[in-house]
């Protein structure tokens, strides 16, 4: 009988291992800082193979900016085995800057920003993580990695967000728990307004161009409506088959209530996997639908958004590192002896046999207290726009309440008792869709670690969700800034530099919008005064 496990290292045992994947990568930048394990270097092997067997020209190395936006580079099949071995350089300051593209921070004048490791913009090495390689169906010969983002001297760079949300799960683990990840998204798909592809409007960085002009795909305030979905089938095929292509998880595409609005759901995954997974779907349904003649968007409230805006309801368990159980399902009360005949209790709550339970294990209700708690922090994570927070509104299946209710649409956190084989859940309504995934996966994981550690209560569940006593969610990214910037849990988890780092970003973009004379003041003074 052997004695030693002489299965290969990356299925766990003791037996031949991947590292260096050839000769030419042993003393590169990733083999030098060791940034691959096992499983990086058997994935980059099997990723070199389908390069070669289906002729791939291109591999688009990518990675996730602050706002949860795709920046990287495309490079030929000639230069990929050098990427593999030592990364792909960007310049840093595409990390300290807002939406419209501006730099933020003054990288040619200090540099003091994280230990001055931004001053003059110099380089970032992206590293790809080779076991999130894909195929891209829509683009000819083309593959598409995943990177990380990492500082010259091989430490992780100090503002990826992939990377913050991979150290708060890390915590998580560390307190025993696994985080289970449902991502539902809703978005908007237009036509051109004019014939021909959607036009491209120059813009400089702090003033972005005009917006491109759309016209409706549906008129809308039909939920659901079959015939409705039908109109749209050669849209919903071309976004089937894209998605699946890239073997997302895909579990259903759905008619919104809006105008031009549109669901797709995934299956709950492993928190850090579900968290790639939106970031992709959301660019891919843009790229499918640009090829394609259309305009996708997941603004929250586009111009057009008459009666619906989109947003982002992210449900979220955790499961016991130990046994996979799942930790917010509730134990059964013990049932008291029924009477000779008695008939079997039909309560709300009941199950047959057993006596009215709670909706949630302790650990639940203390991960959810948090998630209240914390609201008006985690809502700059949440809802980082200054768009988002039109969506607030009162009686609009949108939030505007720190609430929880039992399978309550209108709460902010909405909690879906187990049934079946899924376990008891929570449902954040609050986010919007154009949230950056990791940080909005790790603000919910810094609030709800916060409740357990405190053992934090969430009260009663309310069946008013839009009751004007209740604590209101913060009214503009600049309210969840403050809340942001004042809350110490946050600071504390996350780093009083990667705090002030995603604030300022953000309050700039904030005073370019009080900056900017808008529509509505235009028509209501302008005539009148």
């Amino acid at each position: 009988m052997r004695s030693a496990d002489e299965r290969p290292r990356a299925q766990g045992g003791d037996g031949p291992g991947a590292r260096p994947l050839t000769a030419a990568a042993a003393g590169g930048f990733v083999e030098r800082h060791g940034l691959w394990d096992e499983r990086q270097h058997v994935a980059a092997g099997q990723v070199r193979r389908v390069i070669d067997e289906l002729g791939l020209d291109k591999v688009r190395f990518s990675f996730a900016d602050q706002h949860g936006v795709l920046r990287g580079k495309t490079l030929t099949r000639e230069a990929v085995p050098g990427a593999l071995r030592s990364g792909v350089t960007a310049p840093s300051s595409l990390l300290l800057k807002d939406t419209s593209g501006r730099t933020v921070f003054p990288v040619f004048s200090g540099g003091g920003l994280a230990d001055g490791r931004f001053a003059g913009a110099g380089d970032i090495v992206l590293v790809p993580d080779m076991t999130t390689f894909r195929v891209l169906p829509w683009a000819e010969r083309t593959g598409w990695i995943l990177c990380d983002l990492y500082h010259p001297d091989g430490t992780p760079a100090a503002f990826c967000s992939r990377g913050l949300l991979r150290g708060r799960l890390a915590a998580l683990a560390d307190a025993g728990y696994d985080l289970t990840v449902g991502v539902e998204l809703e978005f908007h798909v237009y036509r051109p307004a004019a014939e021909g592809a959607v036009p491209v409007a120059p813009g400089r960085p702090g003033a972005p161009g005009p917006a491109p002009e759309v016209a409706p795909l549906s008129s809308g305030s039909q939920l659901l409506h079959e015939e409705g979905l039908d109109r749209l089938d050669d849209l919903v095929d071309l976004l089937y088959r894209g998605l699946t292509g890239l073997d997302l998880p895909l579990r259903s595409l759905e008619l919104e209530f809006g105008p031009s609005q549109l669901e797709l759901t995934l299956d709950a995954r492993d928190a850090a996997q579900a968290a790639d997974d939106a970031l992709l779907a959301r660019a891919a349904v843009r790229q499918i639908c640009r090829r394609n003649g259309y305009h996708a968007t997941f603004m929250s409230r586009p111009a057009t958004a008459e009666t619906a805006s989109s947003g982002w309801h992210l449900h979220q368990s955790l499961r016991h590192r130990a046994t996979g159980e799942a930790a917010f399902d509730p134990a059964p009360d013990p049932a008291p002896d029924p009477a000779p005949d008695a008939e079997p209790s039909s309560a709300p709550g009941s199950v047959s046999g057993s006596a009215p339970r709670e909706p949630l294990s302790p650990v639940g209700r203390h991960y959810l207290a948090g998630l209240l708690e914390h609201a008006p922090a985690a809502t700059a994570f949440t809802t980082p726009t200054v768009n988002g927070y039109k969506r607030y509104l009162p009686m609009s299946l949108a939030p505007d309440r720190v609430v929880w209710g039992i399978d309550n649409k209108g709460a902010m956190v909405r909690v879906v008792g187990a049934r079946g084989e899924g376990g008891a859940r929570l449902e954040n309504r609050s986010g919007e869709p154009a949230a950056n995934p990791y940080l909005y996966i790790a603000s919910q994981v810094v609030s709800g670690m916060d409740g357990m550690a405190r053992r934090l209560d969430p009260g009663p569940p309310t069946t008013d969700p839009y009751d004007a006593g209740a604590r209101g969610l913060p009214g503009s990214l600049d309210q969840a800034l403050n809340a942001l910037d004042a809350d110490p849990v946050f600071v504390k988890a996350l780093g009083k530099d990667v705090v002030s780092w995603f604030t300022t970003i953000k309050r700039a973009e904030f005073a370019r919008y009080l900056a900017h004379v808008s529509d509505w003041e235009q028509r209501e003074y302008f005539d009148l005064v």
